[in-house]
């Protein structure tokens, strides 16, 4: 059976994995870009950037996944619903090039997009979610894109076998936590942690006795 995979899901040292308010101007609220400078300075996202550790592991985001799930949130900012001409942050080619499935209460018709991205819309549990999504995956990974509540949700099920998990060295103070309610998770995961000289700390979980 394919693999749940969350990759480069980076949270601050106080678990938050955005700030607030969120906009269509900032899309991670007060936080702005300072959860993702460590990866944004990379080879896999400048052809100018680091070829170390960092890449590495940012390397690992694509490879072998047919899927996306993600929440309404990252899709796109509050109200979007309401905007018949919303299509994601991304512009006319996402960089998902897969079927993505966007959790949402209000589903709507699909959204083709170029480079093989199509928008489906569902009011599904994380359960209902991802047999939907390995349908589509055709034997690949599904990969859950985020944001924290949705990632939270999946570890809540049991759902998650791959988490990769970046902790930044920044304080954000609020905004939207990983780990509320989810106690001893770290027990069902074979746990590493890898420091890189950028100051983020890379933890794996991989899910025991699959």
């Amino acid at each position: 059976m394919s693999l749940t995979r969350i990759h480069n899901f980076s949270i601050s040292l106080d678990g938050f994995a955005t700030g607030e308010p969120q906009s269509a101007e900032t899309p991670f609220g007060h936080a702005g870009q300072r959860l993702h400078r460590w990866m944004m300075a990379t080879r896999s996202w400048d052809p100018n950037g680091s070829a170390g550790v960092d890449d590495a592991f940012a390397q690992r985001h694509g490879p072998g996944i047919g899927a996306e799930i993600m929440g309404a949130n990252k899709f796109g900012p509050p109200g979007w619903h309401d905007d018949p001409d919303w299509t994601g942050w991304w512009g006319p080619n996402p960089p998902f090039h897969t079927p993505t499935f966007v959790l949402t209460h209000r589903p709507g018709s699909p959204i083709e997009m170029e480079g093989g991205t199509t928008f489906h819309f569902l009011d599904a549990s994380p359960a209902e979610a991802l047999q939907t999504a390995r349908e589509a995956a055709d034997g690949q990974d599904v990969r859950i894109g985020g944001g924290a509540t949705v990632v939270r949700e999946f570890l809540l099920a049991g759902l998650v076998d791959h988490l990769h998990l970046v902790q930044v060295p920044i304080v954000l103070g609020r905004g939207i936590r990983l780990w509320d309610g989810l106690e001893a998770v770290e027990e069902g995961f074979d746990v590493e942690a890898v420091s890189t000289p950028s100051g983020v700390t890379h933890f794996t979980f991989t899910r025991k006795n699959r």
